[in-house]
Order: C-alpha cells, then structure tokens, then sequence
C-alpha cells in the first residue's frame, strides 16, 4: 500500500462544494469590498474563536462525532509525505468536518429521491480497492485501515457518499444537460485558429484573502509550499486546502492557456519547467500555489512522446581515483565515442575500454532526464550525447539508434468537444446544488 494511493482516495467527491477557481474571480475582484457596511473597527461579544469548539456537528438530525472526524483525517495524513504539525493538522480536521458535512448532505439526498445506495454495491467497490492494492484481501486493508487510525466504516461511508451522489446528479442534473452540435464545431474552429500555441496544465491551490486577513493567508500559504518542497503530496494538499473548483480532482486545471489566467499566473507559468512548483503568487481574490504538470501545443504532437532507442556506453573509476587522472580517461572515452560509426560499433567499447553497453529499445523521450531531452531530441540516428556523470557514479554517454516519432495530434472529433462541455455544465451544476443543499440544511455544531 503506497501513500499515493492514499492520495488519489481521499474526497473526491466530498470536497465538490468548494468554492470558485481563481480564473473566475476576476470578476468577483469587481464587487464591493464591504457589501455589509461593516465598521472597520469591531468588538467581538464572547469567543474570538469560532474554530475552537468540539469537532462535531448534527446536520438534519444526523450527527457527525469527533471519531468520524479522527478516522477521516488519519486517511489524509496517512497519503502525507512528512509529518503533520499540531496548527497544520487543526486545520484539516475543520476541512474535514466541512467536507463530512457535505458528504452527509448528498447521502441524505439520494435518500430523499428514493435513490439510496446498496450495502452490496459499497462492499463491491471496498473490495476492488482491496484488490488493486492487497492482492484480492480485503482483510488486509481492513488490518491497515486500523493500523493508521482509521477504520474500514470510515472508508465505506467516503464511497456512500460518492455514489449517492453520483445518483443525484444522474437523476437531477446530468438528464438536463444539453450540447448542441454548433457550440460543439464553433470551439473546434477556434482550436484549429490557436493550432501551436502553447497549453499548459497545471496543479492549484488557491486560497482566498481579503485585505483583513491577507498576511495571515499569504503565511499559510507559504506553509503549505514548504510542506510540498519536503515531499508532501499535492494532490492531498489541493483536494484539503484548496478553495477552487479544481480541488476535487487534486487541483488539476486541465490544459489551458495563457490568455484564460490572471497576470500573475501566466507570466509564472511562462518560466516554469515541468515538475516546478511556484507560489504563493498573489492573484485577484487570494493567493495560488502553481505546479506545472505538462506542457504542450493545441494539435500538435509532443515531440516527448517519441520512443526511442538507445544504447547507453559508461565507466566506472577505481577509488581514489584523483580528478587529473579521472579527466584524462573521461577524454580518452569521449574521443573513442565520437570515432564510432553507429551503434553497431557500440559493443566495442567493452573490449576497448572495459566499458559496459546497456540497450533500451522503446523508452519514451519524456522519461529522460530534463537535461538531456532536448540534447537527445537533437541528435541523429548514431550519433551521442556528450559525456556526463561524475567519478562516484560513473561517466557515460547515450546513443541514439533508432526513434519513432508521435503521430501528429489530429482535431478532436465533435462528439468528444461536446462531451467535455457536458462535463464541464454537470461539474458547474453539481456546485450550485451542493451549495443550495448547505443553504436548506439545519447544522448544528457542539
């Protein structure tokens, strides 16, 4: 069982009701910025604390106890990478008691629509899961469920309530959705218009700010950078703190481009290599941390997705080898590289120079090495990198024999646009009835 597992796992579907994503609140930046009219000075009447009370809540009658709580949270800082501080983790644990609440919420609505979810279904599903990661023992992640302070009714209760939702939205929402054709092909004209231009995806947390409260954002924020610069997850991290819509999905955005973010953002996102996390970048509403998962351009193949094949030429040197006599032997082996004839004369190098030769027929360009991509994208078939390594690990150099190049990306078909304005109309949906569902719902908090 890995932590990433875990990351994947947690709330998919409990955190739909989060609030709107960073591109959007541009417009939000327009409103007044003190729509109630209240006094810049206040004088709070009993706790100045809201947050600290007991971690439990009655919503229409159903209670939520401080051990739902607990197990939920141990799922979360299981997928944690390094370890969980006191003021970190009571933050989470109010995140979780918000996104218990809206678990609640949908459950009981399936309920209300005669819609509700079978034992049978939620077991089947807990023991796929099991399946996928204990080999066909569900017992296992019952003992491991345990073992990290959680239990296996917490983890059946999650998929509850992402099936009972699941339920509601094909029942109220996604029946009411409807794609024509012309919005379908008017977005393919525009994809063929912006055919090159680069897209990017990226991960996001946004968190939202005020001028009251924005120091005290901008520092959790900073935190929450310094957590993910140590390892953390941040998927986990997205699904717990982000307020944007895309924290369901891990803080996933999707490809998108330039044009469609705040300044800041893009000029960020304009500097940043693959696998680079930025932030926090103040933004109109908040503040966002950016983690640039892929880069490509609209119909156009991405050359890292070429398969290639090369051989790998490398020697090792004797300890206490000294850095005169180490560069002396790295010259003589780039000199004997660069007078080979292809890679047919490759295995040579192990009579001559003691050198090993490793083959890899069909390794895709993106899994290399940053550095080396383009140098490698570069060459031609039988030609090498240069030399590269150090004298602990070894010298080496990779040659080029053969790559098969990507199929250019053909134009998504009309059928596939209007599938992914569905989607997006149902995700919109799905926030407004989550949100009216809060609004009706009598919360009770101890």
């Amino acid at each position: 069982m890995t932590r990433k597992f875990w990351s994947k796992l947690i709330a998919p579907a409990a955190l739909a009701g989060l609030a709107a994503a960073p591109a959007t609140l541009l417009a939000q930046a327009a409103a007044p910025a003190n729509p109630f009219g209240i006094p810049d000075s206040v004088t709070i009447f009993g706790s100045s604390n809201p947050n600290m009370r007991t971690a439990t809540a009655i919503v229409n009658d159903f209670v939520i106890t401080g051990t739902d709580i607990d197990q939920r949270v141990a799922l979360v800082t299981a997928a944690a990478e390094n370890q969980v501080s006191e003021e970190e983790l009571a933050r989470l644990r109010r995140q979780v008691l918000r996104n218990l609440i809206d678990e609640t919420l949908q459950i009981q609505e399936a309920t209300k629509l005669e819609l509700p979810v079978d034992q049978a279904e939620v077991n089947q599903t807990y023991a796929q899961l099991a399946a996928q990661n204990f080999g066909q023992d569900p017992s296992a992640m019952d003992t491991y469920l345990r073992s990290i302070g959680s239990s296996p009714a917490s983890l059946k209760r999650q998929i509850t309530g992402e099936l009972a939702w699941q339920r509601v939205l094909s029942r109220n929402v996604n029946a009411f959705i409807n794609v024509s054709e012309e919005e379908a092909r008017e977005v393919l004209k525009r994809l063929e218009a912006d055919r090159g231009t680069d897209e990017y995806r990226l991960g996001e947390i946004y968190m939202s700010a005020t001028s009251e409260n924005r120091e005290a954002v901008r520092q959790n924020a900073q935190r929450i950078v310094e957590q993910l610069q140590q390892g953390g997850s941040f998927v986990a991290y997205a699904r717990q703190y982000s307020e944007a819509t895309t924290a369901v999905v891990g803080g996933d955005t999707g490809f998108l481009r330039l044009g469609t973010l705040p300044g800041p953002m893009a000029e960020a996102a304009q500097q940043m290599q693959p696998g680079q996390l930025v932030g926090p970048l103040e933004i109109p509403g908040g503040f966002t941390i950016m983690y640039l998962i892929e880069k490509r351009q609209v119909l156009t193949a991405d050359p890292l997705e070429a398969l290639l094949s090369l051989k790998q030429i490398s020697i090792t040197f004797e300890p206490g080898t000294t850095e005169e006599q180490a560069a002396g032997r790295v010259e003589q082996f780039g000199t004997f590289v660069q007078g080979l004839r292809g890679c047919a004369d490759a295995d040579s190098a192990r009579d001559v120079l003691g050198a090993s030769v490793v083959s890899n027929e069909q390794i895709p360009a993106r899994q290399l090495p940053q550095q080396l991509q383009n140098i490698i994208l570069n060459l031609q078939v039988g030609q090498s990198t240069p030399p590269f390594g150090s004298i602990t690990e070894g010298v080496r150099v990779l040659m080029l024999c053969g790559r098969d190049d990507p199929q250019v990306a053909g134009s998504p078909t009309v059928q596939s646009v209007m599938n992914q304005i569905e989607e997006e109309r149902i995700n919109k949906r799905a926030q407004r009835y989550l949100r009216d569902l809060r609004n009706d719902a009598y919360i009770e908090y101890n």
